[in-house]
């Protein structure tokens, strides 16, 4: 019997009635709307179902929602119509993607932690490229300690984030909030219970360093 792929079994994931995230946007993301403005390009990274993306378009912005799951994507439309915005969804292997250069004023990188290290490191490379001079990375993600929890995430310890490494990861950005912490999260079937986080805002330097 052949193995299910990464694309067939997120598919069947997202396939039934059920937001398997939930609809509400991450908390994380939600404390920072004050960031946040209207008009501003946003990219939801690996938005599956569309909870941030249709939170971001209801804020204002205007959202690209990016996922590899048709299945995730049709419901992430469904949502969007149903909260009355309107969210450009285009389907997308983060693997093989192409990051147009500064076409962003916000990416939103909320769970994506399918990625192990080398992947890991192409994309947040791919979110510099992306984001326009001035621009903001807003990212929250597990921390190894969350594998004795087992709330949510992957269980390849390699694929957590530690604030240590997210400092070394974006050095030539300006940080403007890193810290890791325990909280209780209620997102969804697959987020829920007491959490080991670590939460990231960035911003892209406005001139090119000399």
């Amino acid at each position: 019997m052949q193995a299910e792929t990464e694309l067939e079994r997120w598919n069947s994931r997202f396939s039934g009635e059920d937001y398997v995230f939930g609809t509400e946007p991450n908390f994380f993301l939600e404390a920072q709307a004050h960031r946040l403005k209207p008009g501003q390009t946003a990219l939801a990274l690996a938005d599956g179902e569309g909870r941030n993306g249709v939170w971001l378009a209801e804020r204002g912005l205007d959202v690209l929602s990016v996922d590899f799951s048709p299945a995730a994507q049709e419901k992430a439309r469904r949502l969007a119509a149903r909260r009355g915005v309107a969210i450009r969804t285009e389907l997308a292997d983060l693997a093989t993607w192409r990051w147009e250069p500064e076409r962003f004023d916000l990416v939103a990188a909320i769970f994506f932690q399918f990625a192990d290290p080398p992947l890991r490191s192409k994309i947040f490379a791919g979110i510099k490229t992306a984001l326009k001079p001035g621009g903001l990375l807003m990212l929250q993600g597990y921390r190894p300690e969350q594998l004795q929890y087992q709330t949510g995430g992957p269980s390849q310890v390699e694929n957590l984030y530690t604030a240590a490494m997210l400092r070394a990861a974006f050095a030539d950005m300006e940080i403007l909030h890193l810290a890791e912490h325990d909280s209780v999260i209620e997102e969804g079937s697959r987020h829920s219970g007491m959490s080991a986080l670590v939460d990231l805002v960035a911003r892209k330097p406005r001139h090119p360093p000399k």
